[in-house]
């Protein structure tokens, strides 16, 4: 899964193809991309959609909604199996959906306070969060500062829903998915913040528009000259054979091993 993930509106089928050859994963959104009066046609093109089940979920409505059971009934004449559940808060209903590999989406504070137990659901392949939705289920109005010297980042709520999530992953091993950018004609924000979902360990981002992929793809990708400091580290440990050497005037230790091996992963298509 990713890293660069591309949601496309499940009423435009004629972008589904264009999506998944530009895409490491496409997203058939049946949510918040339809309008109401198209979400009958929608899931019918979900359902005769050719796209690759390996690399395709499909985004439901939240559960407590009547477009989720019709998206459902969708779904089980269709070749997809992995969902993403919108404004996932409920454990017990999550792990109802036990035939389907399930990516929760915490959007609402409900969601992110239970991130760590949505997590541990044995089909619960990865968690994303929702910087807007999260907001607005608490009464704000927007998830990041719009002007002075701090505009564009988020704002302290947005900030640690993020971490949390991330954190709420990492602890039962499953993948975290960073949220949208959702300002598309700014990529150099994008870059910025999709470095640091790489640093923090976001396995992977999701996108709106075809020309993020790019630029998410760049930074999940290590440069040459890492990828050879990584492999020189690595080949220093073995070695030396202990836990704990030096290398180039710098302490090295287990995590640091880690963080190598990880650039190398990340370097291998």
């Amino acid at each position: 899964m990713g890293p660069a993930l591309l949601f496309a509106p499940a009423d435009r089928p004629e972008r589904f193809a264009k999506a998944a050859d530009r895409a490491d994963a496409v997203i058939i959104d049946l949510e918040d991309a339809v309008a109401p009066s198209a979400k009958a046609q929608a899931r019918e093109n979900m359902v005769a959609s050719t796209l690759d089940p390996a690399t395709t979920m499909v985004r439901i409505n939240a559960l407590d909604t009547s477009d989720a059971a019709l998206d459902l009934a969708a779904l089980a004449r269709s070749p997809f199996r992995t969902i993403m559940v919108a404004k996932a808060c409920d454990p017990a209903a999550i792990a109802a959906l036990s035939e389907y590999a399930v990516v929760v989406l915490c959007e609402s504070a409900a969601g992110i306070m239970v991130a760590p137990e949505l997590a541990k659901l044995p089909n619960v392949v990865g968690l994303m969060w929702g910087a807007e939705d999260l907001v607005a289920s608490l009464g704000g109005t927007s998830s990041r500062f719009a002007a002075g010297a701090r505009a564009g980042q988020y704002r302290a709520v947005a900030v640690h829903a993020r971490s949390q999530l991330l954190l709420a992953a990492g602890a039962a091993g499953k993948v975290a998915i960073d949220s949208i950018y959702a300002d598309f004609a700014d990529l150099a924000g994008l870059a910025e913040e999709s470095e640091d979902a790489v640093a923090s360990g976001f396995g992977a981002k999701a996108c709106i528009h075809p020309s993020q992929v790019a630029v998410i793809r760049d930074a999940y990708r290590p440069s040459d000259a890492a990828v050879a400091a990584a492999q020189d580290l690595l080949a220093a440990a073995e070695e030396a054979g202990t836990g704990v050497f030096a290398f180039k005037g710098q302490m090295v230790d287990g995590p640091i091993l880690l963080h190598a091996r990880q650039t190398l992963r990340r370097a291998t298509p």
